[in-house]
């Protein structure tokens, strides 16, 4: 029998090292822990299909294994897939689950009897329904913020970049064909992206100016 171990979190700004940290201490071994930086709306993860399988490849996990992850949450945030996923890797695989924060989804316990496997079930899926209600809140949230945002006037996204004081005369000089492009960004402080937006930003206000005057 091989323990594997499965940590997520949403994003590659948020940090896994309490779920890790949690593995270890039970005795998780490095080469048996997977991760994935990737949002819980669906199970498309790249090492959490390396342990249940794909069409096209084999599950690393077999009938007899124990799968463990930190919280329901970690699984997954929709409350359909989590219960099919759970079917899944306990039927068809023949594999083993084993919640830490929720010591009653343990399946490598005897949960034979009937009381048993319905509050195994009942937990199971009220964690599910209040896994996926957080993933809607924190969309709706996200959501009321953007408009609230703009209702404000304030911009969302990266501020726009700015001309540099000496623009007007580094660009005539550039457009005379005193010296490169290269050399107007370096002397300008700026990437070639943000250069040539502003060239952009600037002959269009120009000709602006030149049609209505």
């Amino acid at each position: 029998m091989a323990e594997y171990y499965y940590a997520r979190v949403s994003s590659k700004e948020q940090n896994m090292d309490r779920q890790i940290e949690a593995f270890k201490a039970i005795g998780a071994n490095d080469r048996y822990i997977y991760c994935d930086k990737q949002s819980g709306k669906d199970f498309d993860r790249l090492n959490y299909n390396l342990l249940v399988g794909t069409p096209e490849t084999a599950p690393l996990l077999r009938e007899g294994d124990l799968l463990t992850i930190y919280s329901i949450d970690r699984l997954g945030r929709n409350y359909t897939q989590i219960q099919e996923q759970w079917q899944y890797i306990t039927n068809v695989i023949g594999a083993d689950i084993r919640v830490i924060d929720m010591p009653l989804l343990d399946t490598s316990t005897d949960n034979s009897s009937i009381d048993g496997r319905f509050i195994a079930d009942l937990t199971l899926q009220i964690l599910a329904y209040v896994a996926e209600k957080e993933r809607i809140n924190i969309k709706e949230r996200q959501k009321q913020g953007i408009e609230a945002a703009k209702k404000n006037g304030k911009k969302l996204g990266r501020p726009e970049v700015q001309f540099p004081d000496n623009w007007n005369d580094i660009y005539d000089q550039w457009k005379a064909k005193k010296f490169t492009a290269v050399k107007a960004m370096t002397i300008l402080g700026l990437k070639k992206n943000s250069f040539y937006n502003l060239v952009k930003r600037y002959e269009t206000e120009k000709n602006i100016k030149q049609k209505d005057g």
